[in-house]
C-alpha cells in the first residue's frame, strides 16, 4: 500500500491545515555592527563598517591599484624619456644641415639678415623708447613687417635653395 492510499483513507484536511506554513520574515536592520569577512586573506578578518564609503574595500584592490599606478608612472617616464630622445635627435640633426651647409650663401646671408634686423630693432625700439614715443600701436606695426619681411625671405629662400643654391 502506498502512502497515498494510505493517506486518502484517513480523515479529510480543512483547506486551512492543507494551506502550506508561512514563512518567517528575516528582520531587516542597519546596525552598526554589521561586519564583513575579508575573503582575500588567509584567516577571518572583519572589517569596519562603513566599508562602504571606502574607494578601496580590500588588500587585493589596494595593491592593483598601486600597481596600475606604478605601471602609469613607468609608461609616462617611458614616454618622456621617447620625447627626449626625439628632441635631441632633431636638435642634432639641425646643427648638422646648418654645419653641413655653413658655406652656402643663402645660409650665410639669412643669419647676417637676422643679426642686423635684430639690432636694428632693438635699437629703434630703445630710442622710440627713450624718446616715450613706444606705443603699442607702433609695436604691432613693426610686427607686422617683421613677419611681411619673415614670409618673403623664407619664399626667396626656397627659391634660391631649389634652383640656385641646393642643400647639402
Amino acid at each position: 500500500m502506498s502512502y497515498a492510499q494510505a493517506a486518502a483513507k484517513g480523515p479529510k484536511q480543512s483547506p486551512e491545515e492543507a494551506r502550506a506554513h508561512p514563512v518567517a520574515q528575516v528582520a531587516h536592520s542597519e546596525a552598526d555592527t554589521e561586519s564583513l569577512v575579508d575573503v582575500d586573506s588567509h584567516h577571518v578578518n572583519t572589517v569596519p563598517s562603513d566599508f562602504k564609503e571606502h574607494a578601496v574595500k580590500t588588500r587585493t584592490q589596494e595593491e592593483r591599484l598601486e600597481h596600475e599606478a606604478e605601471d602609469k608612472a613607468r609608461a609616462a617616464e617611458r614616454e618622456a624619456h621617447h620625447k627626449k630622445e626625439q628632441a635631441k635627435a632633431k636638435a642634432n640633426k639641425a646643427s648638422d644641415e646648418l654645419r653641413a651647409n655653413s658655406d652656402n650663401p643663402v645660409v650665410v646671408g639669412n643669419a647676417v639678415m637676422v643679426a642686423v634686423l635684430s639690432a636694428a630693432l632693438g635699437f629703434g625700439a630703445y630710442r622710440k623708447y627713450a624718446a616715450g614715443e613706444l606705443t603699442w600701436k607702433v609695436v604691432g606695426l613693426w610686427t607686422g613687417v617683421v613677419g611681411a619681411f619673415a614670409a618673403g625671405d623664407y619664399y626667396l629662400s626656397q627659391y634660391l635653395f631649389k634652383n640656385k643654391y641646393p642643400k647639402k
